[in-house]
């Protein structure tokens, strides 16, 4: 038996939804698991770590992981991985492989866990349920952990968004740009940071895209401090705006940058910037809708019945 386990890339914070929103993207990680002798990875693009050791793997550690909460043993897999999605670009990277490892424990131990169960695992590994949460679920994502180790989680595929991603030729470590963070904010910044925010996802769950792109503009918990740490980030944002777009902000942690922008207009606007900015490739991107997606197969080749297949989604919540 052969499982195709699909995971979408995400965005998170969206600009003041710092830690808390996430949106999957349409772009992926794809890992094909078949129970083997040994542990075996086998990568089939690029976009993908050189692990010569299997066992220091993410998707890997994640898998074990997640049998070892449960209980139980995981037996060695080969496993074959695409993917879509760069590293260290704040697309989500790590959250996807650590989703990935744990479906990959819940389908070959049949540990039945639910949606809500994947996060939890997820989360603790992550640090933050944000890219996890839209990776599982797919959509518009709000998620927060509380200190009982619940996660809170509302999502909604009820956005018709369209974006554009400034994917640049260079890596930002996520550790390196939560150091430049501050420790601790005032009062009245974070009652401000938290205010916009909260217009951000009414405007988003309204589809006011304009005030959307307005609010995304104007965080206070992490942009003021990340945005030198990416070089041409504040020309692209301003340059963006007189090209159409209703907002620019820095994805995850960076270093790319995602634009939100009316719908139809993506060929457009990425013809008006794409000679401006050689050291970053511009691609459109839609929002995901399913999140974790696993098929069965026979074999590597050899799909079964679609009756057979399973499919882990969730339901409009919206």
């Amino acid at each position: 038996m052969v499982w195709a386990i699909s995971i979408p890339a995400s965005t998170a914070n969206l600009g003041p939804g710092f830690d808390s929103i996430g949106i999957a993207l349409d772009k992926y990680l794809e890992v094909d698991v078949e129970i083997a002798t040994e542990w075996q990875i086998d990568n089939l693009s690029n976009n993908l770590p050189d692990v010569p050791n299997p066992q220091d793997h993410l998707i890997v550690q994640a898998a074990q992981k997640t049998a070892q909460m449960y209980g139980m043993s995981l037996p060695p897999c080969h496993l074959e991985v695409k993917s879509e999605i760069p590293l260290a670009r704040g697309m989500g990277s790590s959250a996807s492989a650590i989703v990935a490892g744990v479906e990959l424990a819940n389908q070959v131990l049949n540990l039945q866990l639910t949606s809500h169960d994947k996060l939890k695992v997820a989360t603790i590994m992550e640090g933050h349920p944000d890219n996890a949460a839209a990776s599982i679920f797919g959509g518009f994502t709000i998620s927060s952990g509380g200190e009982d180790g619940e996660i809170h989680i509302f999502h909604t595929y009820q956005i018709d968004a369209s974006f554009v991603l400034f994917i640049p030729n260079f890596e930002l470590k996520t550790e390196k740009a939560r150091n430049v963070l501050p420790e601790s904010y005032t009062r009245k910044v974070a009652a401000q940071a938290s205010a916009t925010s909260n217009l951000l996802i009414a405007a988003f769950l309204s589809q006011s895209f304009e005030q959307a792109g307005t609010y995304m503009e104007q965080d206070l918990f992490h942009e003021p401090y990340r945005l030198d740490l990416i070089p041409e980030s504040r020309d692209i944002k301003i340059a963006a705006k007189k090209a159409g777009a209703f907002g620019t902000c820095i994805s995850g942690a960076g270093p790319t940058l995602l634009s939100l922008i009316q719908k139809g207009t993506e060929e457009v606007f990425i013809s008006n910037l794409n000679e401006l900015f050689p050291n970053f490739e511009l691609v459109p991107v839609k929002m995901n809708r399913t999140g974790i997606v696993v098929s069965k197969k026979k074999n590597a080749s050899d799909l079964i019945s679609p009756d057979e297949q399973m499919f882990f989604h969730k339901e409009v919540v919206l």
